[in-house]
């Protein structure tokens, strides 16, 4: 199957899901090509994701320009020096994770006169490899973010381990977002979104499965 199907497949597939929640299907465009892109972007797709900040702009700025409704989600680590680029190109970050990173982002929003959307990602596994909130402290971080910063936190992100079901950290996530008042939930990529969608995600991150021969 070419691109655009297997897009048309999974977008369809993720409507026909048994849920009363909306679900945005974020198309992940890391590595690809822009006339790749245009194909899902002429079947009326608006939602693209991003992991690393200068392959982006170089990728997506003259693009946006004549394209304002696209909009651009940051899926990747945020580093603080990239901090002005993605608040300029970038509609959503789904990787806010430690104070330092939100601090810049509410200073450099005040400049640029923006407002982003932001999903605080949760390390459900506590694994030292990867970034994210602990548990034990993300009613502070979220009650910082939300009311010291003034950020529109919209819900929470997890990357699950592995070699582990992913099932149980989004259920687990979901119970968070909840205890913490948050509505969004950004969890499940290609091998896993319709279990993430059948336990509340609102926003799955989808690359490999709509561009990968594999998947084919």
């Amino acid at each position: 199957m070419d691109i655009l199907t297997q897009y048309k497949n999974i977008d369809q597939e993720i409507k026909n899901c048994p849920t009363n929640i909306p679900v945005n299907l974020i198309v992940v465009t890391e590595g690809r090509s822009l006339s790749d892109i245009e194909k899902i972007i002429n079947a009326g797709h608006f939602n693209f994701g991003e992991n690393r900040v200068q392959e982006s702009i170089d990728k997506w700025s003259d693009f946006l320009k004549l394209n304002p409704s696209i909009k651009l989600h940051f899926i990747g680590k945020l580093q603080t020096n990239k901090v002005i680029d993605v608040v300029r190109h970038f509609s959503f970050v789904h990787s806010l994770d430690n104070d330092k990173l939100a601090l810049k982002l509410s200073n450099e929003e005040k400049i640029q006169k923006k407002n982003l959307s932001y999903f605080i990602q949760v390390n459900l596994g506590e694994e030292n490899q990867k970034s994210g909130i602990l548990k034990h402290d993300l009613p502070r971080f979220v009650n910082y973010c939300k009311n010291d910063l003034k950020l529109n936190i919209v819900g929470l992100m997890c990357l699950p381990p592995i070699d582990q079901n992913s099932e149980k950290y989004f259920k687990e996530l979901k119970q968070l977002a909840s205890d913490n008042n948050l509505i969004e939930l950004s969890m499940g990529m290609s091998n896993d979104y319709i279990s993430a969608i059948n336990n509340g995600s609102t926003f799955v991150r989808i690359g490999s499965g709509i561009f990968s021969e594999k998947f084919n």
